[in-house]
C-alpha cells in the first residue's frame, strides 16, 4: 500500500493527490521515450556526418547521401527477399511496440481508494488476498480451493468446493461486492464467481 500525505492549500491537494495517484497507478514511459529519442538522435547525427563529409569533399563513412537515396529508390530489387522480409518484420514489430506504448494506458495492478487527506493506492494482490479470505469463509473451503484475480474492471473468484458441500454463489458475490463498496476503491470492479464442477475430496 502506498500512502502520501499532502499539506498544500485547500485548492492544491486535489490536483496533487490526482498526480500522485496517476504516478502510482500508471507505469512510466520515460524509458521507451528515451530509447526512441536516442535512436532518432543517432540517425540524425549519422545523416549530419555524411552530409558534412560530402560538403567537405571527403569519402563517405558508410554511404553518401546520393548512394543512400539511390539504394532506397531501388528497393526491393536490390535486396534478397528473405533479408527484406526479416527486416520488414523487425521494423513492423518495433513500430507496433512503440505504438502500443504510446496508446495503451499502461496501468499497474493497483487501485486507488478515495481519501480527503492522502493519496491511497493499494496493490491488486492485497485486495485479492482480502477477497479470497472472505470468499473461502463464506464457502467453507481452504485457501488451496480459492483463487481470486483482481483487474481494473473485474474481480474473478474461482472456487473448487468440497465434494458433497453446496456453495452459494450469490452469497459469495454479495459479500465480496459489499467488501469492495466499503473500500470505496475506484473504479469498483464487477464480481464474477466461478464454481468448479469437480469438487475436492478430503478437504
Amino acid at each position: 500500500m502506498t500512502s502520501s500525505n499532502t499539506n498544500a492549500t485547500d485548492e492544491q491537494p486535489d490536483a496533487v493527490t490526482e498526480q500522485i495517484i496517476r504516478r502510482e497507478t500508471h507505469s512510466s514511459r520515460a524509458i521507451p521515450a528515451t530509447i526512441a529519442a536516442a535512436i532518432i538522435g543517432l540517425f540524425c547525427l549519422y545523416v549530419l556526418l555524411e552530409t558534412t563529409l560530402k560538403a567537405l569533399g571527403q569519402d563517405p563513412w558508410l554511404a553518401s547521401p546520393e548512394e543512400a537515396g539511390q539504394w532506397l529508390a531501388d528497393l526491393p530489387g536490390n535486396v534478397e527477399p528473405l533479408m527484406l522480409g526479416a527486416a520488414s518484420t523487425l521494423l513492423l514489430f518495433v513500430g507496433v511496440v512503440f505504438l502500443a506504448l504510446a496508446v495503451v494506458p499502461g496501468r499497474r495492478a493497483r487501485h486507488s481508494i478515495p481519501n480527503s487527506r492522502a493519496a491511497v493506492v493499494v496493490d491488486a494482490e492485497v485486495i485479492a488476498s482480502s477477497l479470497a479470505r472472505s470468499a473461502r469463509t463464506v464457502a467453507g473451503v481452504t485457501p488451496e480451493q480459492t483463487m481470486v484475480t483482481v483487474g481494473r474492471d473485474l474481480v474473478e473468484v474461482q472456487l473448487r468446493p468440497t465434494s458433497g458441500t453446496p456453495v452459494d454463489r450469490e452469497a459469495i458475490r454479495t459479500v465480496l461486492e459489499e467488501e469492495l463498496r466499503r473500500t470505496s476503491m475506484t473504479p469498483v470492479p464487477e464480481v464474477r464467481v466461478v464454481i468448479s464442477s469437480s469438487g475436492v475430496i478430503g478437504q
